[in-house]
């Protein structure tokens, strides 16, 4: 039986952002892939909901900064937390091979 007393604050947090940049990348070619489909169904108002592409692109860098950003400050809330708690209760037990 092993038992995790503590965890490294900042290489939680680095994985959370790394994990977080990838889901915020994610939903930004979503709404990329969304405003590309809305403007086909356009019609002559194609090259107005174009705008909706050129959003989507930003929509991109946006949330995958963002999601890397929070996703930093969370791991590493998450991991002085559960540092915390560890030292009051003990920490998780784990059986390994």
């Amino acid at each position: 039986m092993s038992v995790i007393k503590r965890f490294g604050v900042l290489s939680v947090a680095k994985i959370f952002a790394a994990i977080s940049l990838v889901i915020g990348l994610i939903a930004g070619i979503l709404l990329l892939l969304s405003g590309g489909l809305i403007t086909l169904f356009m019609g002559p108002y194609a090259p107005q909901a174009a705008v909706g592409v050129g959003l989507g692109v930003v929509a991109i860098i946006i949330l995958a900064i963002a999601g890397a950003i929070g996703g930093f400050i969370y791991g590493a809330v998450a991991a002085f937390i559960y540092n915390l708690a560890a030292g009051w209760f003990g920490g998780v037990e784990m059986d390994l091979e």
